[in-house]
């Protein structure tokens, strides 16, 4: 069971999707991009359902998921704090930052605390240069942080 749903409930679901964007020209990615909004992730089992309805190898659709920052193969915490790695935010002491946020959080890029609070991404720019080292926490951006600024950003968020 995935996602609270039986395998069966959630092929029926993805198949709808598939069945509402396989007339586009290049449906793979309009597909992936509806699965990962309806889900929050494109689970093992909508690889699957994707790959038969489009006559594609599940290799091909795992590779394009893969690929793509952004699809999740399991549901992201309810806060996803993004942050930036890009050379501007790394000249001020980003790296250091990144290390004190992901030893904080008990957790490693692209992973979710246990408690489903916070899922940590790097970043390549946010944009934020002039206000480095900068964080992005769902879609709000922070910039000139120290540890102890994010650890209270994210403390309120929870």
């Amino acid at each position: 069971m995935a996602l609270g749903l039986s395998d069966e409930e959630l092929a029926e679901r993805v198949g709808r999707i598939v069945g509402m964007h396989s007339d586009l020209e290049g449906p793979l990615l309009p597909i992936l991009h509806a699965v990962e909004q309806e889900f929050g992730c494109v689970p093992e089992i909508a690889i699957r359902e994707i790959a038969d309805r489009l006559n594609l190898s599940r290799a091909e659709v795992h590779g394009v998921r893969t690929f793509y920052h952004d699809f999740r193969g399991e549901p992201a915490g309810r806060h996803t704090l993004k942050v930036c790695r890009a050379e501007a935010c790394q000249s001020v002491g980003a790296a250091d930052l990144a290390d004190g946020i992901r030893a904080a959080l008990g957790i490693d890029w692209h992973e979710t605390t246990p408690d489903g609070k916070v899922t940590l991404e790097p970043v390549y720019c946010l944009g934020l240069c002039s206000c480095a080292p900068a964080v992005l926490l769902d879609d709000a951006p922070y910039g000139r942080l120290d540890l102890d600024a994010v650890r209270d950003l994210v403390a309120e968020a929870s």
